[in-house]
């Protein structure tokens, strides 16, 4: 079981960065990827943005060009930097770890696809 922490959300006006960061502990072998997801009151969770153990990265069409994910294998260490953030933004931030043993080319952004989550970080953002 691997265990998910988030941290870095906060509240930011329109047109602001945040950078989001998880750490992840326990068994992480047979893991292939990492993402993000978000989801604000009264809707649905939605994927933004997952990456690879090689690198390989996919993302939402939303945040394209504004946010950037990124890992450190080696700290276990996954990160979302988030530029150019809109108000409709603002949502919980969760970050999520594979189905272990599945691997993609491209990583996935669908939940089915994720076995373990973090809890959480609150990300605002104010017009």
């Amino acid at each position: 079981q691997v265990q998910l922490v988030e941290s870095g959300g906060g509240s930011v006006q329109s047109g602001g960065s945040l950078r989001l960061s998880c750490a992840a502990s326990g068994n992480t072998y047979g893991t292939y990827y990492l993402g993000w997801f978000r989801q604000a009151p009264g809707k649905e969770r939605e994927g933004v943005a997952a990456i690879t153990t090689e690198g390989r990265t996919s993302y939402a069409d939303s945040v394209k060009g504004r946010f950037t994910i990124s890992r450190d294998t080696a700290k276990n260490t996954l990160h979302l930097q988030m530029n150019s953030l809109k108000p409709e933004e603002t949502a919980m931030y969760y970050c999520a770890s594979a189905v272990p043993g599945r691997n993609y080319y491209t990583p996935p952004l669908r939940i089915a696809e994720f076995k373990s989550w973090g809890q959480g970080t609150q990300v605002n953002v104010s017009s």
